[in-house]
């Protein structure tokens, strides 16, 4: 990528966060579990299983799932496979309400871009169920993942990088389920255990999300993967930092200064 578009990025993506900060009671993470799309061969959208979304700055948390749709309507968990598409439209239906009263909030996510997993997917699997999904604005969705990018470089930690980061940072796992064990207790119908790796996938964005805003997220990128390499790009950031170079500036001059001296 050009380096001047590369440092435009990441300053477009700073500002963005620093305004998310500014409003963290206005931010909500989001996280949601559906059958594996690798899996099926009809060409149909997954099923949705459970969707979390939690407050960023008072950590409450509103969950949506099928286990719970379930209780309400007093289905047995060994029923459920029976009724999942009448289940799954009460759950989608409830969360769509939440998401309308919620709308101007931020919506801070994980790679939910598209019709195979994302809003769009959520939105698709309610119209096919019979039901009318209420379309959030894409000026209110945050992209967490790509902000990161953005901010660090394609190189800043390795793939998969959720579970990658998780391990550079020292977040604990318990509960977290990769695709494929999500995808086998899908089939095992163990809707409790994908509740709660939701739960547990959309605790650990917004911890990412905090170390990223606090400045101490840990990451394997590199000054120049950050900021580009250019005569130009490195105009701009001595234009915009300009006091914290007049600082080292004057630290190193002061070093080199008492060496001489010695």
């Amino acid at each position: 990528m050009n380096s001047i578009k590369k440092y435009e990025r990441y300053v477009k993506t700073r500002d963005k966060l620093k305004n998310l900060s500014k409003n963290e009671s206005n931010s909500l993470v989001i996280h949601y579990s559906c059958e594996s799309f690798y899996d099926i061969k009809d060409g149909k959208t997954p099923r949705i299983t459970s969707i979390c979304v939690r407050n960023f700055d008072t950590g409450q948390t509103h969950s949506f799932s099928i286990h719970k749709a379930a209780e309400i309507k007093k289905v047995n968990n060994s029923d459920i496979p029976k009724q999942y598409d009448s289940l799954e439209k009460s759950m989608l239906k409830e969360f769509f309400d939440f998401m309308k009263k919620n709308d101007k909030h931020t919506w801070v996510h994980w790679n939910m871009r598209d019709i195979n997993y994302g809003f769009q997917a959520i939105e698709h699997r309610y119209k096919v169920l019979g039901g009318k999904p209420y379309s959030l604005d894409d000026n209110y969705k945050f992209d967490l993942s790509r902000a990161l990018v953005s901010l660090y470089g394609n190189a800043y930690i390795g793939h998969p990088r959720l579970p990658k980061l998780m391990k550079k940072n020292k977040i604990t796992e318990k509960d977290f389920l990769s695709g494929k064990e999500e995808a086998e207790a899908f089939e095992q119908n163990d809707f409790i255990k994908l509740h709660q790796s939701t739960l547990r996938k959309a605790d650990v964005l917004a911890n990412v999300l905090g170390r990223t805003l606090d400045g101490s997220l840990k990451n394997n990128s590199k000054w120049c993967e950050r900021y580009g390499l250019s005569p130009k790009s490195l105009t701009l950031i001595l234009k915009e930092h300009w006091i914290v170079f007049l600082i080292g500036l004057a630290a190193s001059i002061i070093a080199i200064s008492q060496f001489i001296i010695d």
